[in-house]
């Protein structure tokens, strides 16, 4: 039975004992259960119900839960529960969960937060605030295992033994000198099996892949997916160790990065709000305005057909090959924009590669252009019964049509990254506007010349 019919499951228990009013044998289900199920299925439930059944749960299981709340749900629940309440769980956040709750909240929650926050979490919480939004130094969390080169392994495992419970990980420990310097990493499977007297200078790895603090977060996700770390350390600009991100929070980097660009490709304007919570104005709002942008750049081609209507008027079949030359033109540029903006997310493609991606794409262009193109004029002639010289036009075009427009679909989106643009902008809509407005001038100019017309 797969999860989320598990959970659904769950869910539909637990409406009927809350129906029932047996609460302790919620209580017993739910500990039973990970957090971020837990917090899927109280997602679910009204105000009342959640708080009763999150009031329910273990201190140290409320905390998790409430850190994969929607937040949404955290706002109501720190403005129904206690100052005590909201202490408990300030005291248990990590800090870069408590920086996020901030980041999400309004200014009336952020208050409640920060007034249970020590002066010293306040200090560090005002710094991290200043980072930009999508940097590395936003996502970094300061709860991580620190060690000195000077130390034995005997006194490193103390050490981890002692921190260890409230650090986010301990599976990468990072050694820094006097300075606070990141000098090297080392592993606690190293640790684990190498002898008791061993020095940590000795045995830490000094060739260290680190990110810097203003590092936009795509850049720290390109690095994540190239190393396949678990943990990835952040300094400041004199290489001081400032914090950790780790890999949990690097996948709701990814996925916000991810649907961003999809929002793009769709010629939406990107945002974070979920699609079952966010109002029919501002969905409408989001999409409008490309909408706009798009229908304004169509009229090109409708200028470029008015300015032809001699030849139309001459050559009336002509009219009914013109969308599909159009729709054949938009669908080239688009396979091949989504691939290049596919690549150069993933980093397989650099701007350095755009020759190399120019040439690929036009050999593609042109295999793909005369096979449609033979198709198409056996087409027309046999079964249209078109005429030579019209299926030939027909073809040409399609020929010339395919080729611009998958070397404009591979060029678009790298252009885009040179003007510090997101690459995702120059997917299928655009670019099929573009090349729509192209393949018609190419069509008409062919038409004139076979067809003199």
């Amino acid at each position: 039975m797969d999860e989320l019919k598990t959970i659904d499951e769950i869910l539909e228990e637990i409406l009927q004992l809350i129906e029932d009013k047996k609460y302790f044998r919620i209580k017993k289900i739910l500990e039973d259960l990970n957090e971020v199920d837990i917090a899927e299925i109280l997602d679910e439930l009204d105000l009342h119900n959640t708080l009763l059944i999150f009031r329910m749960l273990p201190k140290d299981l409320a905390v998790e839960v409430f850190a994969h709340f929607e937040a949404e749900s955290q706002r109501e629940i720190i403005e129904a529960i206690t100052d005590k309440e909201v202490k408990n769980i300030v005291e248990e956040l990590f800090f870069d969960d408590m920086i996020d709750l901030i980041e999400e909240m309004p200014a009336n929650i952020v208050s409640k937060v920060l007034k249970h926050s020590t002066a010293e979490e306040r200090k560090l919480i005002n710094q991290f605030l200043k980072y930009p939004p999508d940097s590395a130094g936003s996502l970094m969390t300061i709860e991580y295992v620190e060690l000195k080169q000077s130390m034995t392994v005997k006194e490193a495992m103390e050490h981890i033994k002692e921190t260890g419970l409230a650090k986010e990980t301990v599976y990468t420990c990072y050694v820094t000198n006097r300075n606070r310097k990141l000098e090297g990493i080392i592993s606690l499977r190293l640790l684990v099996v190498s002898p008791e007297e061993a020095v940590i200078a000795d045995l830490m790895e000094d060739d260290v892949i680190y990110v810097e603090t203003h590092d936009d977060q795509e850049t720290v996700a390109t690095v994540f997916r190239r190393y396949g770390f678990l943990a990835l350390p952040v300094v400041d600009k004199e290489k001081r160790l400032t914090g950790i991100i780790t890999v949990d929070d690097i996948m709701d980097v990814m996925e916000q990065e991810a649907t961003e660009d999809f929002q793009r490709m769709a010629a939406m304007s990107p945002s974070d709000d979920p699609y079952m919570t966010s109002s029919v104005f501002n969905l409408a709002k989001q999409r409008i305005v490309w909408l706009l942008v798009l229908m304004v750049a169509a009229t090109i081609s409708g200028q470029i057909i008015s300015s032809y209507e001699g030849i139309l008027s001459s050559a009336v079949i002509l009219a009914s090959f013109m969308p599909m030359l159009m729709n054949t033109g938009g669908s080239s540029g688009s396979q091949a924009s989504t691939l290049v903006i596919r690549g150069m997310a993933t980093g397989e493609i650099e701007l350095r590669d755009a020759a190399k991606v120019l040439w690929k794409e036009f050999r593609i262009s042109i295999v793909v252009g005369v096979a449609l193109a033979i198709v198409n004029f056996g087409r027309l002639m046999l079964i249209t019964r078109a005429g030579f010289l019209v299926s030939l036009t027909v073809s040409l075009t399609l020929v010339v049509t395919v080729v611009i427009a998958k070397l404009l679909g591979g060029l678009a989106p790298m252009a885009a990254k040179v003007f510090k643009l997101d690459p995702a902008i120059m997917a299928g809509p655009l670019i099929t506007t573009f090349v729509d407005a192209i393949s018609l001038i190419v069509y008409f100019s062919i038409a004139t010349m076979l067809l003199g017309v």
